[in-house]
């Protein structure tokens, strides 16, 4: 069977309902899901799995990283995740100009570690709604596809 590790972030509880829908989702496929807080998370754990995923808020009006997944981001590129399948979901206000940019930041950083990107990340505006349910099963859907097509 394969597995899917999420590691996330959240503040408000959106993020983490993100990653609640997405491990979900996963499962309706036969995906085995482990969902892990960042903080209780290290970037080697995704060694053990077919499927490694961050889901993180983007925090403030620069669009930084919250600080609680700030040394997860930094040390993921000291990993190597060849020949796993990486995708990267989140939540943003679109208040902000920089929208969702921790999304953008963890797809860069995931690139170093020779994972290969399974979907494009899915950027959610505050919490999720139906039209953002069906983006991550279309996210879900594409990190299967991928991951088929590599091993098969």
């Amino acid at each position: 069977m394969t597995q899917a590790l999420i590691v996330y972030a959240s503040l408000t509880g959106n993020t983490e309902e993100i990653a609640d829908i997405t491990a979900e989702i996963f499962e309706e496929h036969g995906v085995d899901v482990d969902i892990v807080e960042c903080v209780q998370a290290d970037p080697a754990d995704y060694e053990d799995y077919d499927y490694c995923i961050v889901a993180s808020y983007t925090y403030g009006v620069d669009g930084d990283l919250p600080d609680e997944i700030v040394d997860f981001y930094e040390e993921l590129e000291e990993i190597d995740l060849t020949g796993k399948i990486y995708g990267v979901v989140g939540s943003g206000d679109t208040f902000y100009e920089q929208f969702c940019t921790a999304v953008d930041d963890f797809e860069q950083q995931f690139e170093k570690t020779g994972a290969k990107k399974g979907a494009t990340g899915v950027k959610v505006d505050l919490d999720a709604e139906e039209e953002d349910v069906e983006n991550l099963r279309t996210f879900v859907k594409g990190m299967i596809e991928t991951h088929d097509s590599t091993v098969g």
